[in-house]
């Protein structure tokens, strides 16, 4: 038989409680566990609150913002540090970038304490509606709390104290303050912190100049800056953006007609690599260099601006013309070939993973993009770029590589699939299969009155290879050093219509260093009698030997110092008259402005100032200036013949190419070494200096009758044509001491009857025709 249990009454009246009592227990003991819970989670948060750390951080809010390099006229050519970040005040953001940050993350924000508790509750029924995470329930406080103080964890203790920091930082400093805290700190991607840093980096301009669009698009960012990259995932990226700017509409931020433009509007991004307006890498590096060598690890987070020299268009024109001349030599010597192999797996998804891995491994340089061939035919050539970009190429984007697509082409230069490639768009927006040129170029213009350089461009592409030819590469000269003897042997006698004679030269051994040397002209030709005007301006390498032999190598060796020259990396042996000692373009661009300001030595320099992140400059550069008698390093008479002399190369001689630019105060010198390792073009006009080099890392042959003037010469002229653009004729003044007799120029002590009338007519030299005319009118 079972036993019923008591009912509460009988129960009640067994124990003596009555019902009401029983009732009210068992209504307080919930009740009072529930307080208990409320005064435990009091405590817990007061105690939680007291363990919080200090807002120092905030309150005295200290950036850890990058070097950042500028050219003269204050464009952004560089940042070093671990972090981007441009500090920003409130003041300064515009409207529309604080409307779409609103809109994004926390449109209560100047309403709610620090939590939005209604913002939970709709987000929670948007991301319900949506099925997804449409909607953030983090406010700014909140993430500005996590951002300084937090770890990435996920987990109630952290989102407790993370609720608590930011009702504590709400308790401390105004939404103002609250808020340009957010615009400067928040990560945004690509190295950038801070939506001014993000602005320059991705649209390249100030944040004051962004549009509905673009604030939309970096709005989109600190949900998930790798997740919403619209450089890496711009489907997802333009998603975000479009949702931002329907926000903006509900909220009234945007009328109907600014947000339909926004939605049309094309947003173009920062096309080089570097990330910048202007590319000038081996620039700013130099710049780093010179703060590091007085500030040294503090430079990469004390906020330090260099401000430099260069002026922006200049350098974009130099880099233009450097990047024409070694694609057109490259061109010209056609297609070398893939520059890797691999062998595609027959399952889809595995040949995706190794075109991926070798795209990742070749690495993009500027428009040169790596590729993989899927298909190739005369015809039609289909590549891949990973993840599915798949480009077909046909017609022109074919005439590059069309020998390889042949029969008869090696197995090392044929195309085929699994041939890694390089692809860009053409002019046309075309697609073309192309290659990454070997050889390398250097262009470095200076302002010939003060040494300030206006460009720089130390190779073809920095992120490939770091070594800045201008400063660090020590190449022979060639025939572009001459000028440096010429200007030696005016001291010692020698005039403009002195005959030398350009006949074969026997040379002891004792001077070229007791090696064998058998030198001969460019061309193979031996002129005779020329005289030393002419034979300047036809580069002949027999005059300027026995114009060496007859100063003397170590006279010359000297005298080489005055122009800043290392006298120890030019031998004094006969081989420095044809250059055969070592040189960079930043020394021959300082030592050709000495013969066009007159004969005073400025040295090159690229520093004006370094100011302090609040602008108080810290160091000043104090260069020295043309007509400081104390800088003169050769007679002002002889850097007007000099100049006289260098002005007949371009107009008569081996840099006559240049007359193109239709000036008339252009002068210089082509230089090519032995066996074309080196083409040079060292040249000026009265205010600016350049100097232009081509050749390969690893000395080799350029190629069969490549020269100087060939190579060198249309870069200079490339660079010129663009930086004398409105800059009037000049031309030196008329020292005294200078006379002229016919058409030529003369010291007056050394003029024809006083200074040296001839050289070497005893050797094997023989006049004829009109040239002997012309030396018997200057001998007798």
């Amino acid at each position: 038989m079972s036993r019923q249990s008591p009912s509460p009454a009988a129960h009640a009246r067994h124990t003596g409680i009555g019902l009401p009592a029983l009732i009210t227990l068992a209504i307080a003991i919930p009740l009072a566990a529930f307080v208990c819970a409320v005064l435990v989670g009091v405590l817990a948060l007061v105690l939680a609150n007291d363990r919080l750390p200090p807002l120092d951080a905030l309150i005295d809010y200290r950036p850890r913002i990058p070097l950042r390099v500028y050219t003269a006229d204050n464009v952004l050519i560089g940042e070093f540090g671990e972090e981007r970040r441009t500090f920003v005040r409130i003041t300064d953001v515009p409207a529309v970038l604080k409307d779409a940050l609103l809109a994004a993350e926390d449109s209560r924000f100047f309403e709610h304490s620090g939590v939005d508790f209604i913002g939970i509750a709709r987000a929670a029924l948007v991301n319900f509606t949506a099925g997804g995470t449409e909607q953030g329930a983090s406010t700014i406080t909140m993430q500005l709390a996590r951002e300084f103080f937090l770890s990435p964890e996920r987990t109630y203790t952290r989102k407790l104290t993370e609720i608590m920091l930011a009702l504590k930082i709400e308790n401390n400093l105004s939404k103002e303050q609250i808020f340009e805290l957010y615009v400067n700190q928040i990560f945004l991607g690509k190295r950038a912190y801070g939506f001014a840093s993000a602005a320059q980096t991705y649209f390249g301009k100030p944040i004051e100049r962004l549009t509905a669009a673009e604030a939309a698009m970096l709005a989109g960012l600190p949900k998930a800056p790798s997740r919403f990259n619209p450089l890496v995932n711009p489907k997802r990226a333009v998603e975000r953006q479009r949702y931002i700017l329907r926000r903006m509409r509900e909220a009234e931020s945007l009328t109907e007609v600014q947000y339909e433009a926004a939605l049309k509007e094309e947003l173009h991004y920062v096309s080089t690599s570097s990330g910048y307006r202007v590319n000038a890498p081996y620039v700013a590096e130099l710049a780093r260099l010179v703060a590091f060598e007085h500030y040294r690890e503090d430079i990469y987070s004390a906020g330090l601006n260099v401000y430099t020299t260069v002026l922006s268009e200049d350098q974009q024109v130099a880099n233009d013309a450097v990047r024409r001349g070694v694609l057109g030599y490259d061109r010209k010597y056609g297609y070398r070939g893939p520059s890797a192999f691999i062998d595609l797996a027959k399952d889809a998804e595995r040949a995706d993973l190794q075109i991926d891995a070798a795209i990742s491994e070749a690495i993009d340089v500027d428009e040169f993009l790596a590729a993989v061939v899927l298909e190739a035919s005369p015809e039609k050539v289909i590549v891949s770029r990973g993840k599915g970009n798949v480009i077909e190429i046909t017609g022109a984007g074919l005439k590059f590589v069309a020998s390889a697509l042949g029969e008869r082409a090696s197995a090392a230069r044929k195309l085929r699939s699994g041939a890694v490639v390089r692809v860009a768009k053409g002019k046309d927006g075309q697609w073309e299969i192309t290659q990454l040129p070997l050889v390398e170029a250097a262009l470095v213009a200076v302002n010939t009155r003060d040494g300030a350089v206006r460009a720089l461009v130390g190779g073809f592409d920095f992120t490939r290879n770091k070594f800045n030819r201008v400063t660090q590469a020590w190449r022979q000269p060639g025939s572009s050093f001459k000028p440096f003897i010429y200007s030696a042997a005016l001291e010692k006698g020698f005039m403009t219509s002195t005959i030398i004679n350009d006949a074969p030269v026997s040379i002891d051994p004792a001077l070229t260093g007791n090696q064998l040397w058998d030198p001969k002209n460019y061309d193979g030709k031996f002129e005779g009698p020329l005289d030393l005007r002419t034979a300047l301006a036809r580069s002949k390498n027999m005059v300027s030997i026995r114009i060496l032999q007859s100063i003397g190598p170590q006279y010359a060796q000297d005298y080489l110092a005055r122009f800043g020259f290392d006298p120890a990396r030019h031998p004094a042996f006969l081989t420095m008259a044809l250059g055969a000692g070592s040189v960079t373009p930043w020394q021959m661009a300082g030592a050709f402005s000495i013969f066009a300001n007159g004969g005073y030595r400025v040295e090159p320099y690229l520093v004006t100032r370094i100011t302090d992140s609040s602008g108080r400059v810290l160091a000043q550069a104090h260069p020295g200036q043309a007509g400081d008698e104390s800088l003169r390093a050769i007679d002002a008479r002889n850097a007007f013949v000099m100049d006289s002399l260098l002005q007949s190369v371009v107009r008569s001689g081996t840099g006559s190419s240049a007359r193109a630019l239709k000036r008339n105060d252009l002068a210089g010198k082509t230089g090519t070494t032995n066996d074309s390792h080196d083409a040079w073009f060292a040249g000026y006009q009265p205010s600016i200096a350049a100097v232009a080099w081509v050749g390969f890392d690893q000395p080799r042959k350029l190629g069969d009758r490549e020269t100087g003037g060939g190579l060198a010469l249309p870069i200079w002229m490339s660079y010129m044509s663009k930086a004398l653009r409105n800059v009037p004729e000049q031309s030196l003044p008329v020292p005294d001491g200078i006379v002229q007799i016919g058409n030529e120029i003369y010291y007056a002590e050394t003029r024809p009857g006083q200074g040296i009338a001839s050289l070497g007519l005893t050797d094997g030299g023989v006049a004829s025709g009109a040239n002997a005319e012309k030396i018997r009118d200057q001998l007798f």
